[in-house]
């Protein structure tokens, strides 16, 4: 099969290959739309490449050479301000600077001044900067991003990159004539080029849609393991984690601490201040939560105004101790909102596990106990349960 052959089959692939993104488009969360939509023009683009390869004889040669070789540098152009796109970095124009220069290189390398070698260096120095770009972009990325497929996209970008570079070498030390054309069988490497373009645009192409599903997957595991006005861990959270610690703790000598937090006269700001305001006083409230807490310690909304910190291994005079200095902490940061200053308390009951505690529900319970009597005893104080 000659090189022609191969490109043509090798278009057809890619085509059918972004017909299934075009078709699953639809259904990609809106968020995401703008990172897909650019993933399949880059790999529209990289087809329409391949075809002109194909077909080049058809049209003069200085077409076909440009042509090709700005479908190329500007498909994965595209792939690299998908990938931007997809994690939010800031995108402008310079981003288009890359191809920019290559397709003027191919254009004075080939109209101008005709030298292969001088074109084959340009454009290979572009696609190495390009795909570099996007493995860069997906490496600094790990750490909100551990999918396997943002692994596996970087590897294969990684690949063909090699790949470019080592075409490059092999075609530079031939010492080709300036009409050389990839797409014929002038050399051995010219068949395998087509098949290594399918790598992006279709084992790419899959990566990505993996990419995109396994972020919507996070996505909904956030959504259900978080309180959506705070950002806080809900109660389901909450729950799951209480669990796992009071078996550790069980295991250890020390306890399991937790206290049951209730913003005092919530009623009465909804009321006289809306909803609005109150969503706010519950968002002051769950920032000052998280700042004086420990790292180790875990600050969720269980719901309504009803807060719950689980604490380390901590004594009950610790616990209180603790559950003290976060009730001061709250007290002494009134909250301020359009102009207005409104002071919010809160009253807290504290626990921690003992010998007749059979799970962390038990744990939980006895705070409760603790913060109905706290709010009995006047407000604003923290009461340890018994």
């Amino acid at each position: 099969m000659d090189s022609r052959t191969i490109f043509s089959t090798v278009s057809l692939l890619i085509l059918a290959n972004s017909a299934v993104l075009a078709v699953i488009y639809r259904d990609v969360p809106k968020m995401l739309q703008p990172a897909a939509m650019r993933w399949l023009a880059g790999t529209l683009l990289i087809a329409i490449g391949c075809t002109v390869f194909a077909f080049g004889t058809l049209v003069p040669a200085l077409v076909s050479i440009m042509t090709a070789n700005c479908a190329f540098l500007l498909g994965l152009t595209a792939y690299q301000w998908s990938l931007r796109t997809f994690y939010g970095a800031p995108v402008n124009a310079l981003i288009l600077a890359p191809a920019a220069c290559g397709i003027l290189g191919v254009l004075w390398y080939s109209a101008v001044h005709p030298v292969f070698e001088a074109r084959l260096i340009i454009v290979s120095i572009v696609w190495v900067w390009l795909m570099m770009s996007s493995v860069r972009t997906l490496t600094q990325n790990a750490h909100r991003d551990a999918a396997l497929s943002r692994k596996m996209l970087a590897f294969i970008f990684s690949v063909v990159t090699a790949f470019t570079v080592l075409r490059a070498i092999y075609y530079f030390q031939m010492q080709l004539p300036p009409d050389f054309n990839v797409a014929g069988n002038a050399s051995s490497l010219n068949p395998i080029t087509p098949l290594f373009m399918t790598v992006l645009p279709i084992i790419g192409t899959t990566t990505f849609v993996l990419m995109c599903t396994e972020h919507i997957r996070r996505q909904w595991e956030f959504t259900a393991s978080t309180d959506y006005l705070t950002g806080l861990p809900n109660r389901r959270t909450l729950t799951e984690i209480g669990n796992e610690r009071f078996l550790e703790a069980s295991k250890r000598t020390d306890g399991l601490a937790l206290a049951v937090l209730d913003i005092d006269a919530f009623k009465a700001i909804n009321d006289t201040y809306g909803h609005e305001i109150g969503d706010k006083a519950l968002i002051h409230v769950a920032s000052r939560l998280q700042s004086g807490v420990g790292k180790s310690d875990l600050v969720s909304r269980s719901g309504g105004e009803e807060f719950v910190v689980l604490f380390g291994g901590l004594s009950e005079l610790e616990a209180k101790a603790a559950a003290e200095r976060i009730r001061r902490l709250v007290e002494s940061d009134p909250f301020t909102v359009n102009t207005m200053t409104i002071p919010v308390t809160v009253s807290i009951g504290a626990a921690v596990n003992r010998s007749k505690d059979a799970s962390f529900a038990d744990v939980l319970r006895r705070a409760d106990e603790a913060l109905y009597i706290a709010k009995s005893n006047g407000k604003n104080r923290v009461e340890l349960a018994v």
